[in-house]
């Protein structure tokens, strides 16, 4: 029973800064999940794998439910939406199936290495200057496909790369949220299928597991953030995010040392 708590505080937890950032969560959701798996001695090998198939699963609800409270409160550009959601579906599929075939040494440090990225860029506000104007629905498409394949390989809900991107092509900053929170749930989907087809053809993982989606863990995950993403999007829209983007990046650069350091 103590790991299903740790799973329910960790979705409650995510959900809150998914719904808060706009981001899918798997940042902090992957090495946390892959810290339990090893102390439950679950996937061996595969245990990276399996914490990434798990967190994308995960994000499926956590995106849906986040997209949503953004949806009501307006802040959804939805020709954004319609036109990445092609390439988005595609790439995290094609994504998650690399994936599967890179050693779980090599994928622990491109992962760490992203949260880095990702942490510098909250912690330091790099926020690029809106110069340009966003691109037709192939030139969406095609970015789609490049921000997914990346995403699935880090098991995240692509904010880390689709909110600059929408902030560069002159987006509002709010708007640029909800809509990364809605680009997240194609981002989940593709991902998933991609982590369940290729776990599939392995007979080497524990039992309750879907592929590379450990189902005990993501129902847990789920019932966490069931009601904490609505409220981290509301929030949104009434807390100073400065300081809570800091205390979460510095939280980041904590895990990701700590996986680095696992690693090595």
């Amino acid at each position: 029973m103590e790991w299903y708590l740790a799973y329910l505080l960790l979705g409650a937890f995510v959900g809150f800064f998914a719904g808060l950032f706009g981001i899918g969560g798997g940042l902090v959701l992957v090495p946390v999940l892959s810290f339990l798996f090893e102390a439950q001695h679950l996937g061996g090998a595969q245990n990276l794998h399996l914490a990434l198939g798990t967190s994308m699963a995960a994000i499926l609800y956590t995106a849906s439910s986040s997209a949503y409270t953004h949806y009501v409160h307006g802040a959804v550009n939805m020709r954004i939406a319609r036109s990445m959601t092609p390439g988005l579906l595609s790439g995290t599929l094609l994504g998650a199936l690399f994936a599967s075939s890179v050693p779980q040494f090599y994928l622990t440090i491109f992962f760490a290495l992203f949260v880095y990225f990702s942490a510098a860029q909250m912690l330091l506000e790099l926020k690029p200057k809106a110069a340009r104007q966003l691109p037709g629905r192939t030139g969406l498409t095609l970015v789609g496909s490049s921000i997914g394949a990346i995403s699935s390989l880090v098991s995240i809900g692509g904010g880390a790369l689709s909110v600059p991107f929408m902030l560069w092509h002159n987006i509002p900053f709010k708007q640029a949220i909800g809509t990364s929170a809605a680009l997240g749930f194609p981002i989940a989907l593709g991902g998933t299928i991609g982590y369940v087809a290729t776990g599939l053809m392995l007979h080497t993982l524990p039992d309750e597991t879907l592929g590379f989606v450990y189902l005990p863990a993501l129902l847990m995950l789920v019932f966490g953030s069931a009601f904490t993403t609505s409220l981290g999007a509301k929030a949104t829209h009434r807390l100073p995010l400065k300081p809570l983007r800091r205390g979460f990046a510095i939280l980041l650069f904590v895990l990701a040392t700590k996986m680095l350091l696992k690693a090595f």
